[in-house]
This record gives structure tokens, C-alpha cells and sequence, in this order.
């Protein structure tokens, strides 16, 4: 299988990480990647377009300070782009997240128009052929142990209180020890919705290993399909780490479906850089 990491300019001193697949913006092909210091978690979202030296930040577009992991769906037509704030105040903890998203309007800029609930990552949007809105929620804790994906459906962006994401039910998708996070979702030509995520576990020296994986939704029953892991860090050249505990980790950013049967999935290798390779498109056993 093809991998490469992707070069960034434009922040030195900086590490670019986690980033989404490519996607049109103002009539350009961009990447949205999380940028920080390799000994910090303060991060920012940037905007980056390809040029001849890498990837370059986009003149004049919005920064998003204090933003982790970004994300990106359509809406009527509008981008929506999400990222994780860190750290925000929940109660007693002062080192919370709540992910944030934001949409474009007719100029190009973005307004806050929601934000998920505290301490919730990996909430995800997809709109459905019929207009109404598909919520992929990811709770911990209580209800979600380290992480269990669930899913629901609502007529429109407004709709998708604290409340409603809370209360989607789970899937089982693995054992207690591991845990599971979507990061991308597709419309299928039968209805189903194909999902992108991350499946980890710590080993027993408490480092992580982060897979990517893929599943599908039956989004009228209510079912779901096992996760399938398809990339793993060793699939990508070497490269550095954050942290030692994080050296086996990718975290899944989008997939970029080929009409030739094949796909670009881009990924966050070891909370430190970022890289793509070249798959068969793994959404084509569930449309069958």
C-alpha cells in the first residue's frame, strides 16, 4: 500500500496533526490540521492549501485558537468544521473539552452554531439525502465506559441539543478494555451510512495503540455493522512521536473515495505529524 507523510509550512516550531482529508473551500482544495508545540496541548485549527513546497496555510482564513482535531460535513451546501476546545471548565474539572462547530456563511466566515456536550468527543454530522441531519455520539463514562459509538437523527442543526446527543443509544462495538470514536461519515448508495473512526486500547505498560477502522449504519433499522480495522501506524513510514506512549497511534481524519475502487485515507500519525495512503475503498462491501 502507498503512504506519505505530508509536508507543512508555515509554523516552525510546530508540529501539524490530525488533520481532515481534503476538501473544496473558496475555490480551493484544503486541509484542515491541528497545529501545536510538541510539549504543549494549547492547539489551533489552520486552514492549509497544497503548494510546491507542502502544504501552506491559507491567506486571510480564520484561525480557530484553542481548537484540537478538526472535522468538516456540509450543511445545505454550507461547511460546517468542528474541533475539540481544550481546556474548558465542567463542574470541578478544570481541564475539560467540549467540541465546538461552526458554519460558513455566503463571505466565507464562520459563526459558532452549536457546541456538543461536556466532555464529548468525536461528535460528528452528516446530512441525509432527505435534508434531516445524522449525529454520530461518542459519551464516556457512565453510560459509554471508555467510549462506545451510538447515533440519532434530527430535523435540522437546531435540534441537536445536549439533551438528544446524550440520549442516542450505543452500539456494542468492542470489549470493555478497548474503546471506539467515529471521525467521518458518508452517505452509501443503499442507504446505509459508512462510518470512519478510531478503535485503541492501552497495553499493559499504559501506552496507546490507536487503529483506524470502518463500519456500517442502517440508519432505519437502527443496526450496525463490526468495526473492521483497515490502517495501522505501521502501515505509514516512521516518524516522530509526541510521546513515547503515543508512538502506535493514528487517528483517523476523512477518506477521499476514487471512482477507481480505491481511496485516500488521511490520517494524525503519532499526535505529531500527518500522512495519507492509498486503500481500496473499504465503504464498498456495505453497499452491496
Amino acid at each position: 500500500m502507498k503512504s506519505e507523510k505530508l509536508i507543512f509550512e508555515g509554523f516552525p516550531d510546530h508540529d501539524i496533526y490530525n488533520i481532515t482529508a481534503p476538501f473544496h473551500w473558496m475555490g480551493r482544495d484544503v486541509i484542515a490540521g491541528r497545529v501545536e508545540k510538541r510539549t504543549e496541548e494549547l492547539s489551533q485549527i489552520v486552514i492549509f492549501e497544497k503548494s510546491a513546497y507542502g502544504w501552506t496555510p491559507v491567506p486571510n482564513a480564520p484561525v480557530f485558537s484553542g481548537l484540537q482535531d478538526p472535522c468538516v460535513t456540509r450543511i445545505n451546501g454550507n461547511l460546517l468544521l468542528g474541533g475539540v476546545r481544550f481546556p474548558v471548565i465542567s463542574g470541578d474539572d478544570q481541564n475539560a473539552w467540549q467540541m465546538e462547530f461552526f458554519i460558513e456563511n455566503e463571505e466565507g466566515k464562520f459563526e459558532k452554531v452549536l457546541t456538543g456536550p461536556p466532555k464529548m468527543k468525536d461528535v460528528r454530522f452528516l446530512q441525509l439525502p432527505d435534508h434531516r441531519i445524522f449525529i454520530l455520539t461518542r459519551p464516556q463514562g457512565e453510560k459509554g465506559g471508555r467510549g462506545k459509538i451510538g447515533f440519532c437523527i434530527v430535523d435540522s442543526l437546531a435540534d441537536a441539543t445536549h439533551d438528544v446527543i446524550d440520549q442516542a443509544p450505543l452500539f456494542d462495538h468492542c470489549a470493555e478494555k478497548l474503546w471506539v470514536g467515529a471521525n467521518e461519515a458518508h452517505n452509501l448508495k443503499n442507504g446505509r451510512i459508512g462510518v470512519l473512526g478510531h478503535i485503541a486500547e492501552f497495553d499493559e505498560d499504559q501506552n496507546r495503540h490507536y487503529y483506524s477502522m470502518v463500519f456500517a449504519i442502517d440508519p432505519e433499522k437502527g443496526t450496525s455493522t463490526q468495526p473492521k480495522i483497515i490502517a495501522r501506524r505501521s502501515d505509514f513510514p516512521d516518524g516522530e512521536s509526541k510521546r513515547q506512549d503515543l508512538e502506535d497511534v493514528i487517528f483517523s481524519g476523512g477518506i477521499q473515495r476514487q471512482k477507481n475502487g480505491k481511496s485516500l485515507l488521511f490520517t494524525g500519525l503519532s499526535d505529531a505529524e500527518a500522512g495519507f495512503i492509498e486503500l481500496p475503498d473499504p465503504f464498498l462491501q456495505y453497499e452491496n
